[in-house]
């Protein structure tokens, strides 16, 4: 004997369309409870659709693996530093005048803070120490920069 499964619930509402919804979505930070708002169903069924639609599941992970690259990069970028050049327009008497101009910015301490917390907390993390009292108090390591190099000024 064979037993039959019986669905129960509504059907589903996904459609094959919000694959390529949801990944977009993902790139703009969205996440799992948003995505539920988005498409105006529960939680659970996003969580359903992972299990049921391998190509969602693809499509939120590329989204998501993506958009956390790009956030990783930027919060080196902040960490280390980084220049760029950038073009400045000018009105001379009526001529347009353009000149290029390299932008430097030093290091950001929060920046190199967070990456250190996260990347190495063994050495870096905030530690919450307790007396014999059981009272905790919060010591910060301290982060001293120092930034090489010229210094340029527009």
């Amino acid at each position: 004997m064979s037993k039959k499964q019986i669905k129960l619930g509504a059907p589903t509402k996904y459609q094959e369309k919000y694959n390529d919804q949801a990944r977009k979505l993902c790139l703009m930070g969205y996440t799992d409870p948003e995505l539920a708002d988005f498409f105006e169903v529960s939680l659970r069924s996003i969580n359903n659709w992972k299990i049921e639609y391998p190509l969602f599941m693809q499509s939120l992970k590329l989204g998501k693996d993506i958009a956390d690259a790009e956030v990783t990069a930027s919060l080196y970028e902040r960490a280390v530093g980084y220049s760029h050049t950038e073009t400045k327009v000018f009105n001379n008497q009526g001529e347009i005048m353009t000149h290029d101009v390299k932008r430097l910015y030093p290091p950001d301490p929060l920046s190199i803070k967070y990456w250190l917390n996260n990347r190495q907390p063994g050495k870096w993390r905030e530690k919450v120490e307790t007396d014999e009292m059981g009272n905790s108090e919060n010591i910060i390591q301290k982060v001293q920069i120092e930034v090489v190099g010229g210094a340029s000024k527009e």
